[in-house]
């Protein structure tokens, strides 16, 4: 069997509001919204990109209206990422006063870590590696 030429990978995160998760990847880590759906008066989706990593967002509402396969097995889950960065002393800086649910630490696998729980909900694990 030939196996498939999976060429990308981008998480859905879903929340009640983009807009408060905006500030977290916009202004504190320098994402820029490529794409940008309304859902009447507020974002229904949204599509953020620094450099390769990107992230999609959209509301459960809009998933309520987008997809009732979706919409039967979704629980208000959340996501876990993992981020690789250059700095993790200058990520810290950066997302100062955002909610801290892993206290930076040295793993086993050589890595600093450090993990966030961004404000729609999801948690962010940043990891700047030993090279």
């Amino acid at each position: 069997m030939n196996a498939p030429n999976i060429r990308k990978s981008t998480p859905v995160l879903i929340v009640d509001e983009i807009e408060k998760s905006l500030p977290f990847w916009q202004e504190r880590l320098g994402f820029e919204r490529t794409v940008e759906v309304p859902d009447g008066d507020r974002v229904g989706f949204a599509i953020l990109v620094n450099g390769s990593v990107e992230i999609m967002y959209q509301t459960a509402a809009l998933l309520h209206k987008d997809s009732d396969a979706h919409t039967a097995i979704f629980h208000n889950d959340k996501t876990f990422l993992f981020i690789e960065v250059d700095d993790i002393a200058s990520l810290a800086t950066a997302l100062d006063g955002f909610e801290i649910i892993m206290p930076r630490r040295e793993t086993f696998y050589g890595s600093t870590e450090i993990g966030y729980r961004e404000p729609g909900g999801h948690y962010v694990t940043f990891a700047q590696m030993k090279r």
